[in-house]
């Protein structure tokens, strides 16, 4: 995979803004850094064609140990099979939707996690239904102990929830201990999302950047 080519800004020197900075690129050693950084990158309409780098503050996580599953979460999962880095490009399509209202997942984001995929960096989650259709699923990137939350989606009832409960389940298995989601939306927060400070999350993320998992 070779080295990064960039230096990011260090934290220290960071906007109290969710934007931090653009330019670099999407090669896979790029976006490895800048994860294990702090950072994730996302186009915004204000500025089309530029690549983004953000990291929030607050930032949005889901402790592991505090995923918040209801009964009815429970019987769906009993309708669906759930498997692993089956169909990475499936999902991002998915979740790129352009009538989906946050699809802004463009080709160069696709491919760039394609080859992370490939690489073993880029994981998705994908459920599916008893016809064997994709119903719903996620995908992010996972560093030693931290799980990167990208996006997900789902087009059956709670299957988004379902591949949420895999994945936690799975990061319990292996002793990973951060996942991120960005953002807290009110549908995150209701499985149990939680804000934290960025000096926050930056802690968590060194302790899980740290962390021997299997």
């Amino acid at each position: 995979m070779g080295r990064c080519r960039w230096s990011f800004p260090a934290s220290s020197a960071w906007p109290d803004d969710d934007f931090i900075t653009t330019g670099a690129d999407l090669e896979p050693a790029t976006l490895v850094a800048a994860y294990g950084h702090g950072l994730f990158p996302m186009e915004t309409e204000s500025l089309p064609g530029t690549l983004c780098w953000w990291s929030p503050n607050p930032r949005g996580i889901v402790p592991i140990d505090r995923l918040r599953v209801t009964r009815s979460m429970r019987q769906s999962a009993k309708q669906y099979d759930v498997r692993v880095d089956t169909c990475l490009g499936d999902v991002m399509h998915a979740c790129g939707n352009p009538l989906r209202k946050d699809g802004w997942i463009t080709g160069p984001f696709m491919e760039a996690f394609t080859r992370l995929h490939h690489l073993g960096w880029a994981h998705s989650v994908e459920v599916f239904d008893r016809e064997g259709q994709l119903a719903g699923g996620l995908y992010g990137v996972r560093i030693n102990g931290l799980f990167a939350g990208e996006s997900m989606f789902h087009v059956r009832r709670d299957a988004s929830k379902v591949a949420l409960m895999a994945l936690v389940q799975l990061m319990r298995e292996t002793g990973m201990t951060l996942l991120d989601v960005q953002w807290r939306t009110e549908h995150l927060a209701s499985l149990g999302a939680i804000d934290v400070s960025r000096e926050q999350y930056l802690a968590l993320l060194a302790e899980a950047l740290a962390s021997a998992v299997t």
